[in-house]
């Protein structure tokens, strides 16, 4: 059957919200009036030669804070292949195409939530990190006391800035946050504002926001009632102390806090892990667009110099593939064509060592990695080594 894989226009918006409002189990709402083509969203679509769109996938232009650079990311969403042809290979006709036009606009990796790993781990993506959700006794929060110092109070639209200033230096230390800017992140200070029941922030002794927290508080005061996070981001303990002791007060008519944290997070150093349990974790996943782009584009250790022979397999992005020499010096890095191939890696090995989300020992384990010796693993794991990939936001 001939395939016509091509960007949705405004005319395929119907067609597009009904494929995934089907595949994702909103199909009894309306569809959106703004729905279709937006700023820093791209989607591709598979079409039969009816013209009938029967696979689709969105190309999100986005940016993740690596070893404290910003990584141009095609962040996928909403991957949806009409229930009678699926296992059809339609997945990964979309998915390729969008790979190499993502490339073609600059994007350096790729990263999505699966719903399922297993199609996506065929095509070179492999999961690096999780957006956990970690439910606790809001009773427990008792022992979290508030700090003389820090002032908590409702944000305004004057404390915006703040925020996000906060989130930016909390994220640019991270492996993997995400820039809240440009066109997927366009919200007035207003928007922000009314998203929560509440945005508190957390000032410092010197008038700082030194933290913040934006939460929603579900129905019912009885055993369902619950406080939920979404961010509880603190640039000091005093501040993460007096936030959390702000949640505590809520045991009478909300039991169950629910907070939304990478890990390891300095909050988690002020409850008892012991009470804690994940509410909810959404896995993502990360593969190369154009390796050497990602190379370059990503933050290196300072402090580390030397270069190790790589050969990339990887059949999906076939100009990612073949022998490489990773050269780091002086806090940058590029890969070179050539070398011996020493070290092995298909795409998901090349993606988990780029997130430095596992040992190169755990990749040789889990066949993602081969050939090389010690002094080669050694190097390899120091570049990457650094905080645990980390995500705030779903997508």
């Amino acid at each position: 059957m001939p395939f016509d894989v091509r960007m949705l226009q405004e005319e395929d918006a119907e067609a597009a919200w009904k494929l995934g409002s089907l595949a994702f189990g909103y199909h009894a709402q309306p569809m959106p009036e703004k729905f279709g083509p937006t700023p820093g969203r791209v989607t591709w679509g598979v079409f039969d030669d009816s013209g009938r769109l029967i696979a689709k996938a969105v190309d999100r232009d986005q940016g993740q804070w690596f070893g404290g650079r910003l990584v141009p990311t095609s962040g996928v969403a909403g991957v949806a292949v009409v229930p009678e042809l699926r296992r059809a290979g339609l997945g990964r006709i979309v998915l390729t195409r969008l790979l190499a036009e993502a490339r073609d606009r600059g994007a350096a990796i790729s990263t999505l939530f699966p719903t399922t790993p297993f199609p996506y781990r065929r095509l070179g993506w492999e999961e690096v990190g999780a957006l956990t959700y970690y439910a606790l006794p809001t009773a427990g929060l008792a022992a979290a006391a508030p700090s003389p110092g820090v002032t908590l109070r409702p944000a305004t639209i004057d404390d915006v800035q703040g925020v996000y200033d906060l989130y930016d230096r909390t994220a640019r230390e991270s492996t993997g946050m995400m820039e809240r800017s440009g066109p997927l992140f366009d919200t007035t200070p207003d928007e922000l504002l009314g998203a929560f029941d509440g945005l508190t922030v957390a000032v410092g002794p010197s008038g700082s926001i030194d933290g913040y927290a934006t939460w929603k508080r579900s129905p019912g005061y009885e055993a369902t009632g619950q406080l939920t996070a979404y961010d509880l981001i603190t640039a000091t303990g005093e501040a993460a102390s007096t936030l959390l002791s702000m949640f505590g007060g809520w045991a009478s008519v909300a039991p169950t806090t629910v907070l939304r944290l990478a890990y390891p997070d300095p909050v988690l150093y002020f409850v008892a892990s012991s009470q804690i349990r994940v509410e909810k974790r959404q896995p993502w996943m990360l593969r190369m667009v154009d390796a050497t782009r990602a190379v370059r584009a990503r933050g290196w250790p300072d402090h580390l110099e030397g270069s190790v022979d790589l050969e990339i397999a990887d059949p999906v992005c076939p100009w990612n593939a073949g022998p490489q020499r990773l050269v780091i010096s002086g806090g940058q890095a590029r890969l070179e064509p050539g070398g011996t191939g020493a070290v092995r890696l298909d795409s998901r090995g090349l993606a988990v060592w780029y997130a430095g989300a596992a040992s190169p020992a755990v990749l040789r384990r889990g066949g993602l990695l081969t050939g090389g010796d010690p002094q080669t693993d050694a190097f390899l794991q120091a570049a990457t080594a650094g905080p645990a990939p980390a995500l705030h936001d779903y997508f």
